[in-house]
């Protein structure tokens, strides 16, 4: 759990100003000043024309968020991996089991993480009404109701479960090509998280594009096709973003997320990978003798 809670604030600390501007390339009707060509040049424009600290918006909540939720996430992985591996492949390594156990570790996850991805994708949006976290948090609460914050929990789970199943799969997979021996790799885990994040990315956009709209409620995008009041469910959010984007509109930011996973789950992976041997290390030391 101590891993896994380190790794988290890291994987989402890291690489938040990119994911700021996933965000914001999300958007289906974006404001003129806030269209971007690439990751590079969102952050040029941002920093520019709204000052060097706005891509790290939302930050804090994102850390208060993500310590717990990684914690219990990796706890659940690895208990639930070790329990069904036994049962399907008598304790070898099985696909099947590093997917389920991904996916339920999922739940846990996004149980904790969810209100926090809606106050964190409010702040990142072109101006943005709230002035600070707090503020989010009272003002979502007073005029949405306490299911704001868990109104695209769904669509978070549509998505984050397949995307862990793809993205457990492969790791695993690309750690029985390049480590075989499953031992501490430093330079393996950073490979095989990469691979994994950037697979995971790009199968689940169309998802992430939908959860977008369903945590910060796009006024332009919902006005432009008559939905008046707030959308919810994941089926009304396809129909949105075909009815204003197309099948394009399913794939935008398709390139900052891959920009934002691959390194991110990279770092979550090899720190993780790091303190489960430095812990787990120092544990067999004390215990020897000798």
């Amino acid at each position: 759990m101590t891993a896994g809670a380190v790794a988290g604030i890291l994987e989402h600390t890291v690489m938040y100003p990119v994911d700021s501007v996933k965000t914001r390339m999300q958007s289906l009707q974006p404001d003129p000043k806030a269209q971007y060509k690439s990751v590079f040049e969102a952050l040029k424009k941002i920093i520019r024309t709204e000052g060097f600290w706005r891509p790290l918006r939302g930050i804090n909540v994102t850390m208060l968020g993500a310590g717990p939720a990684h914690a219990m996430y990796f706890a659940c992985y690895e208990k639930m991996k070790r329990t069904l591996s036994d049962i399907i492949h008598h304790g070898g390594n099985s696909h099947l089991a590093n997917g389920i156990a991904g996916s339920m570790a999922t739940l846990l996850h996004d149980a904790v993480m969810n209100p926090a991805e809606v106050v964190k994708q409010r702040l990142q949006m072109y101006n943005s009404p709230y002035k600070n976290v707090w503020e989010c948090v009272r003002t979502v609460h007073r005029t949405e109701g306490l299911g704001a914050f868990y109104r695209s929990y769904t669509t978070q789970l549509t998505m984050n479960i397949p995307f862990q199943a793809i993205h457990f799969i492969t790791y695993e997979f690309v750690q029985e090509q390049i480590n075989p021996r499953r031992e501490y790799n430093p330079s393996s885990h950073i490979v095989s998280g990469a691979i994994a994040g950037a697979t995971a990315a790009a199968a689940t956009t169309p998802l992430d594009v939908c959860k977008t709209l369903l945590n910060t409620q796009e006024n332009m995008a919902l006005s432009s096709v008559n939905i008046s009041g707030h959308l919810s469910g994941m089926a009304n959010a396809f129909r949105t973003v075909y009815q204003v984007g197309g099948i394009p509109g399913y794939f935008r930011g398709v390139q900052a997320r891959v920009i934002y996973q691959m390194p991110s789950t990279a770092i979550a992976w090899s720190v993780y990978e790091f303190f489960k041997y430095f812990l787990t290390k120092h544990k067999l030391e004390k215990r020897s003798p000798y």
